[in-house]
């Protein structure tokens, strides 16, 4: 039998997997437990990224594990649309309950977070009988047609793929750290709907409340408002898009409590299930019942595994207070980094998130219009030889986040931090010795 390593098994990967498909690493996971992951070789790592931010609640939870055996026992698949189940109604219930705002909601479970935002603009459509749609620069939305063209970041997502889909219009987000407030973003959208399509005939506006692969740049609760006002006036249906953002992530259960507004409807998925394929569309009632039977769903949506592992995921929130969690989590990461900025590492420029979401961005010379890339790449890659996976993100690729599970104890992200502060100094003073070098070459 062939050994297996990282080494051969990336072999195989190369020989057997489409090369579109990418990943960060080249290391397999063997166990996954809490905040951390050991590969097959033995190697542990504490894991910053949690499979991109759908462990909110940890590796392999015993609750949730047990949960899903439970139902494993009885069936793992029978189609809602053909027979329904309870844990299909219970989940929804239990969504609706907690969805910001007081109008009842009602809602449909699909399988990815693509899926879901796909579905909220079908609903968007079918209840305005509008078709434009308008998003933002720098948003994510998904790798299918539709939330592709609703992406704001063309590489990797959007090139070679095109004709993008018609109707769909960006506007600028508000990008403080950059000179980018809410009055000019909001003015951007102005402009967009006097030169590309005109309100009466836009369906909906999607936002992330927090940019995920964009930057983790926070919307201003001001530039909500304005959107949650200019919709009301013009018959505009707001959806908030908390894939990454949701399921006390950000110190609330959804990112969108923070500006204290209600969305029409709201796209959910990643964290819901504890790491179990579900994704959904909440909304308000009136609005959701606008499609007509049959005109939404999926063979597997609303799969009953993800159902009952989000009914655990809910539980645990609320048991083990993970809203507070996360912003004790996210308190200890910002300190540490805003004391290592502040404290000489002038290659960090903003620290900012919300809850356990933060992100440090990377510049050159103490400059935001110079964004080091290089840097962020480096980080990446060289954290993880210590033992910290880490993720990148933002338009400009000079974005490290943290997505640490919300569950991790106060001595495993110290850890991370530890590890993290070690690189950086490693490749500062990699870099010192570097242009001296050249210096005394010039010379």
């Amino acid at each position: 039998m062939t050994e297996k390593t990282n080494a051969a098994l990336w072999t195989r990967r190369e020989s057997a997997v489409a090369r579109g498909v990418s990943s960060v690493y080249q290391r397999f996971p063997k166990t996954a437990s809490n905040a951390e992951i050991t590969d097959i070789e033995g190697n542990r790592f504490i894991d910053f990224a949690t499979g991109i931010a759908v462990c909110n609640t940890g590796h392999s939870d015993p609750r949730i594990v047990g949960a899903v055996k439970e139902q494993l026992d009885q069936f793992s698949h029978v189609s809602f649309q053909v027979t329904p189940y309870e844990s299909y109604i219970a989940l929804a219930e239990k969504l609706n309950e907690i969805a910001p705002g007081p109008s009842p909601k009602k809602t449909l479970f699909v399988t990815t977070g693509s899926e879901a935002v796909e579905n909220a603009v079908k609903i968007a459509r079918a209840y305005t009988g509008r078709r434009g749609v308008v998003a933002f620069r720098g948003g994510y939305h998904g790798r299918t047609l539709l939330t592709m063209g609703l992406t704001g970041k063309v590489n990797p997502y959007k090139a070679h793929f095109g004709p993008m889909p018609t109707e769909i219009y960006h506007a600028q987000f508000p990008f403080e750290y950059h000179g980018i407030d809410t009055d000019t973003a909001y003015e951007s959208l102005m402009q967009l709907f006097q030169v590309d399509i005109e309100p009466s005939a836009t369906a909906a506006i999607i936002i992330e409340p927090i940019l995920g692969e964009g930057g983790f740049y926070v919307a201003p609760p001001a530039f909500l408002k304005k959107l949650r006002d200019f919709c009301d006036e013009n018959g505009i249906l707001l959806i908030a898009d908390e894939i990454q953002t949701g399921f006390a992530r950000t110190g609330k259960m959804f990112a969108i409590e923070h500006s204290e507004i209600e969305p029409d409807l709201m796209t959910v998925a990643k964290a819901m299930a504890g790491g179990f394929p579900i994704s959904g569309v909440i909304g308000k009632s009136e609005i959701m019942d606008a499609p007509g039977p049959g005109g939404l769903g999926g063979t597997y949506g609303g799969s009953p595994l993800g159902c009952i592992a989000g009914l655990e995921v809910l539980k645990i929130i609320e048991n083990d207070n993970l809203c507070e969690r996360a912003n004790a989590i996210g308190e200890l990461i910002k300190s540490r980094l805003v004391s290592a900025r502040d404290n000489g590492t002038d290659c960090i420029g903003d620290v900012r998130g919300l809850g356990a979401m933060v992100a440090a961005e990377f510049i050159q010379h103490g400059d935001p219009s110079q964004p080091d890339s290089e840097i962020a790449k480096q980080i990446v890659a060289e954290t993880a030889k210590d033992g910290l996976i880490l993720l990148s993100c933002g338009v400009r690729g000079n974005v490290i986040r943290f997505l640490p599970a919300l569950t991790a104890s106060e001595e495993i992200i110290r850890e991370g931090l530890d590890i993290l502060t070690q690189v950086i100094n490693r490749l500062k003073a990699t870099k010192t010795s570097s242009s001296s070098r050249q210096h005394q070459a010039a010379e």
